[in-house]
C-alpha cells in the first residue's frame, strides 16, 4: 500500500482528485448496505449505528426510547450519513415485524442485522439475585428481552436477507454467558441462549448466505455500566484486564463493522470474545503485571 501511495504522489495534479487517496481506501466497507441495530440508543449501540454508517451503511436506530434513537440517527444524518429512527418493543413479535418491514420500505433491503439490545439498568439488575431469591417476573423479563428478542429479529429479518442474496446478523451475548457468579442469573442464562441460538441459526441458514456470529464483550465502559459498578470494582477490572486500556463502546463497533463487511465472510457461527483478554487468565495474572 506505501508503494502505491509513493507512485501515486508522482501523478500529475490535474489527476490527482480522480485518484482515491490511501487513507480513504479502507471506508466505505459497506455501501449499499442496510443494517438494523438494536438497542441503538444505548451507548454501544449508538457505536456501532455510527460505525455502520460511517462506513456507507444506511442504518435504522431501533430502539423502544424513540428520542434517544432520533438523537442518534440526527447524529449521522448531520454528518452525512443515511439513518431513520424507529421506536420497537422487542418483546411484541407484531413491533419486530414491523421494525423489519420499516427498514426494506425506507432503503428497499436488508443486510446486517445487529441484535445489541439488552436490558442493563441498575435498578433493574439489582433485582435479578441468586436462583432462590430470583423473582419469576425478573426471569421472564430478562429472557423476552435479552433472548426472546433476538430470536424474534432473526425471524423477521432472514426472509428479507434472502431476498437480497444473504446476509450477517450479529448477536451480542455477554462474558457473564460463560461462567457462573452469585447474582445475575436470568442475566447469564439469556446470554447463553444468545450463543445457542446463533449456533443453530448459523447451521439451519448458512447456505442461504446467512452468516451468524455472537459477540462476547467483556467489560465495556459505558453510562450504564458506570451507574451499576462502584470505582472501586472498576479499579479492580481494571487491574485483571491484559491490555493497558478498557474497553469502550467504538471498539464494539469496530467489530461489528467487520462482522457486518464481506472481509469476514468465512466466518460464521462463532463466540468472538472481546474483552481485552480477561477471559483467558486467572485474575490475580493481571495484578502481576502492574
Amino acid at each position: 500500500m506505501s508503494q502505491w501511495c509513493a507512485q501515486t504522489d508522482q501523478l500529475a495534479m490535474t489527476i490527482w482528485t480522480t485518484v482515491p487517496r490511501c487513507d480513504d481506501l479502507a471506508m466505505g466497507r459497506l455501501e449499499g448496505k442496510v443494517a438494523i441495530v438494536t438497542g441503538g440508543a444505548g451507548g454501544i449501540g449508538g457505536a456501532s449505528c455510527r460505525k455502520l454508517a460511517g462506513e456507507g451503511a444506511s442504518v435504522v436506530v431501533a430502539d423502544i426510547n424513540l428520542d434517544g434513537a432520533t438523537e442518534v440517527a440526527e447524529g449521522i444524518t448531520g454528518s452525512g450519513g443515511v439513518a431513520l429512527a424507529v421506536a420497537v418493543d422487542l418483546a411484541d413479535e407484531g413491533r419486530v415485524a414491523s421494525l423489519v418491514a420499516s427498514a426494506v420500505d425506507a432503503f428497499g433491503r436488508l443486510d446486517v442485522l445487529h441484535n445489541n439490545a439488552a436490558l442493563t439498568e441498575s435498578d433493574f439488575l439489582t433485582r435479578d439475585t441468586a436462583v432462590t431469591e430470583l423473582d419469576l417476573e425478573v426471569w421472564d423479563t430478562t429472557i423476552a428481552v435479552n433472548l426472546t428478542s433476538q430470536m424474534l429479529t432473526c425471524k423477521h429479518a432472514i426472509p428479507e436477507m434472502i431476498k437480497g442474496g444473504g446476509g450477517s446478523i450479529i448477536n451480542m451475548s455477554s462474558g457473564a454467558s460463560l461462567s457462573g457468579d452469585r447474582v445475575r442469573t436470568a442475566y447469564g442464562v439469556s446470554k447463553a441462549g444468545v450463543n445457542t441460538l446463533t449456533m443453530y441459526v448459523a447451521t439451519s441458514h448458512g447456505k442461504k448466505g446467512i452468516r451468524v456470529n455472537t459477540i462476547v464483550p467483556g467489560l465495556i465502559i459505558t453510562d450504564a455500566v458506570r451507574s451499576h459498578i462502584p470505582p472501586n470494582a472498576l479499579e479492580h477490572l481494571s487491574r485483571s484486564t491484559l491490555t493497558p486500556q478498557l474497553g469502550e463502546p467504538d471498539d464494539i463497533g469496530d467489530l461489528v463493522v467487520f462482522l457486518a463487511s464481506d472481509e469476514s465472510r468465512y466466518i460464521t457461527g462463532q463466540m468472538i470474545a472481546i474483552d481485552g483478554g480477561m477471559s483467558v487468565h486467572a485474575g490475580h495474572v493481571g495484578q502481576a503485571d502492574d
